[in-house]
């Protein structure tokens, strides 16, 4: 290395070593960052332990789970298997699965890998149903085979869905002929040279040189760490892959070079083309890649979340700026920290600031007020969300800060996976007080929404008549609403477990609910919508950011 490459890298390490510094603990889980320009490494440094139980450090070197990263390389492997005329990606999935449903219409393999395709995710369903259960091989396909419902008609909205790309995983088995791990590495791995890349179908598996995802115990039971273990023996395409910041790097300069070794650039052009709704929006989204501006610069990633670790896959393509991040459970941002590389590295290039976020003080009177969709089940919540930033809580959610664009408050599909979600700044705080109803739009379809009383009724009183036993054929599971105490609970049993969820009445037949324990670092949270029939509790329907409208039926006191 010449003495002016020397004093380089010693300049980009002292601005950005502080961003990572905090993070560099000894007895703490941490991560690995890559930065890259024009194909040369800029900046290798791994950050905290590979494995607090056996004192492993962190290098570059350290391979670690890239989660929902995969899924663009999945789109590859299909259109690759489209360019040798085994498949076409705008045909139906029941052409290549017939055993799944007819329902009103069927998803293109386009479709499910811009999530635009309506199935429900039976990662999300199993989840609900089974708690801690791990999935066997096979379950998720026997999950979305047995759905009598979708979420939506595909191509009428986008909602991020790992159940989609389960099913084109099996489609690139099937018409292949080779298990999916052995196709990923033949076609796509073998030939980038990304020796320490592999696709591996289970957490329970062994592999050397993977770090240990990590994650956090409340403090309320003593602290410490469990080991993330994603409930599932059949991981595959939506979130599969581990690999390193070395191979991902490789990986980013092969994205952005014009001379492409795996895929046609035909298949590249797709892979980099939006979304567009049968409603005419486009969403920031292609074939398993994002797609937007960041203060005036195009940005391509993808980021990737598993259980105990987070990751972010950045390209800046005019600057050849290529970042990679994976994370094994220290308490950082992946995305965030990704745009602070940006800042840092390209600060003269850079046009305007972040888009502002929606001020709390502006709308006060929303904050504490709820709002129902009778149609849809939804419920939105306005709460502070840091900064004094106004928040929406949307189905029972964290409050995420909404941006605010004078005429409305938006949160894109980059923010929360699903959407856009917009509201009408009009319509909000209306002389000084929260209005009774407001329209909210999800992905450009617009519903009015009732707010939700201020002060909810008592358990006791809004809880009596839903106690009972009930069954849900498309989750598969058995339920039973029950008190201990004060508190109501539904408790599900499922194939493969079961999963307690407590739930909290904002009003007698809208209900929040969220899990008591969880794989997640973070607990699933959703609404429960009571449905009667001659004033009598006939079932209810559960709704979560990915499953809308669950149907139990009661079936007993």
């Amino acid at each position: 290395m010449t003495e002016s490459n020397t004093d380089t890298h010693k300049a980009h390490a002292a601005a950005l070593d502080p961003l990572f510094q905090p993070l560099n603990r000894s007895d703490a889980p941490g991560l690995v960052v890559g930065v890259a320009r024009h194909g040369q490494a800029l900046y290798r440094r791994g950050f905290g332990l590979a494995s607090i139980e056996h004192g492993v450090v962190n290098t570059p070197w350290t391979r670690m789970r890239i989660g929902s990263t995969s899924k663009h390389i999945t789109c590859l492997a299909v259109l690759l298997l489209a360019e040798e005329g085994k498949l076409d990606v705008d045909a139906g999935i029941r052409t290549y699965l017939p055993e799944l449903p007819a329902l009103k219409a069927q998803p293109t393999l386009r479709q499910l890998m811009t999530h635009t395709g309506g199935y429900r995710c039976h990662g999300d369903v199993a989840g609900i149903a089974n708690g801690l259960g791990v999935m066997p091989k096979g379950a998720g396909l026997a999950a979305l085979v047995r759905q009598s419902e979708a979420n939506f008609a595909p191509g009428e909205k986008m909602m991020y869905n790992n159940g989609g790309y389960h099913l084109l995983s099996l489609v690139i088995r099937k018409v292949s002929g080779l298990p999916f791990e052995q196709f990923l590495k033949e076609r796509i791995f073998v030939p980038l040279r990304m020796v320490d890349t592999a696709s591996v179908p289970s957490d329970f598996e062994i592999h050397a040189g993977v770090a240990t995802m990590h994650v956090p115990r409340p403090a309320s039971e003593g602290g410490g760490w469990r080991r993330g273990i994603y409930p599932s023996e059949e991981m595959l395409g939506s979130g599969a892959i581990v690999s390193t910041i070395d191979d991902m790097l490789r990986w980013l300069a092969h994205l952005r070079s014009p001379e492409k070794k795996v895929g046609s650039a035909e298949s590249w052009r797709q892979m980099l083309t939006l979304t567009r709704l049968r409603n005419g929006i486009v969403n920031p989204y292609a074939l398993g890649l994002m797609k937007h501006d960041y203060r005036g610069l195009e940005v391509v990633h993808h980021a990737g979340g598993v259980i105990g670790g987070t990751c972010q896959m950045l390209t800046v393509p005019s600057h050849a700026l290529d970042i990679v991040m994976m994370v094994n459970g220290a308490p950082a941002n992946p995305m965030e920290l990704a745009n602070r590389i940006i800042d840092v590295l390209l600060g003269d290039a850079l046009h305007h600031a972040p888009p502002g976020k929606a001020a709390a003080a502006r709308f006060r009177p929303m904050v504490g007020t709820r709002y129902h969709g009778p149609a849809s089940g939804l419920v939105l919540g306005f709460a502070e969300a840091g900064e004094e930033r106004l928040g929406l809580s949307f189905l029972n959610g964290e409050p995420v800060p909404l941006r605010d664009e004078g005429d409305s408050l938006r949160i894109g599909f980059e923010d929360m996976a699903m959407g856009p979600l917009v509201l009408r700044t009009a319509q909000l705080a209306a002389e000084g007080a929260a209005p009774p109803s407001i329209d909210f739009s999800e992905a450009g379809h617009v519903e009015r929404f009732e707010r939700l009383p201020d002060t909810p009724p008592a358990p006791s009183d809004a809880g009596a008549p839903l106690v009972g036993r009930y069954r849900s054929h498309d989750m598969d599971a058995e339920a039973r609403v029950s008190f201990e105490g004060e508190q109501l609970y539904l408790t599900l049993f499922g194939a493969h477990g079961s999963n307690r969820i407590a739930l909290r009445p904002f009003s007698h037949d809208v209900f929040g609910w969220e899990e008591r324990e969880s794989a997640l670092p973070h607990k699933e949270r959703g609404v429960l919508n009571v449905e009667r029939r001659g004033g009598e509790v006939a079932g209810f329907r559960m709704n979560t950011s990915r499953t809308r409208r669950m149907w139990f039926e009661r079936t007993g006191d």
